[in-house]
């Protein structure tokens, strides 16, 4: 059993999986594509390929808690992902992953390119950080 992460943007989407105990992020990727139709080919790939029984999609909040135009677009992604894949999916709160993101690249000298193709992945593993944590409270 794991957990996957999801941190969907428009040209890449960045996943995370968790171990098999669900308890801390196992592994990372981004899927390079605009489409949707080839996101969630891809998805469902990693999903049999690694045993995936539950995934959770970051949901863009604004700082003051309302939700914006990019959450809808996430919404309606995750809805999507639900119907292909039969699997429970949940949206998590994922206000500031991407600036924390980019913190953690900072510190460890990840600039320019290298950033660009990394941010999405780690952001996947900070929104499935959070879920785990709220898990196994």
């Amino acid at each position: 059993m794991r957990i996957m992460g999801v941190d969907y943007g428009d040209a890449r989407t960045g996943i995370a999986m968790s171990d098999l105990l669900c308890s801390i992020v196992g592994s990372t990727t981004v899927i390079h594509s605009r489409r949707d139709d080839k996101t969630i080919a891809e998805i469902q790939k990693l999903i049999a390929q690694n045993a995936v029984t539950e995934i959770v999609v970051g949901l863009p909040k604004n700082m003051n808690g309302t939700e914006g135009p990019r959450a809808d677009v996430c919404k309606e992604f995750a809805e999507k992902l639900k119907e292909a894949t039969g699997l429970p999916v949940h949206m998590w709160d994922e206000r500031r992953t991407t600036v924390e993101a980019h913190n953690i690249l900072s510190a460890h000298n990840y600039h320019g390119q290298k950033r660009k193709n990394t941010v999405d992945a780690v952001a996947a593993s900070l929104i499935l950080e959070g879920y785990l944590a709220f898990r196994s409270r």
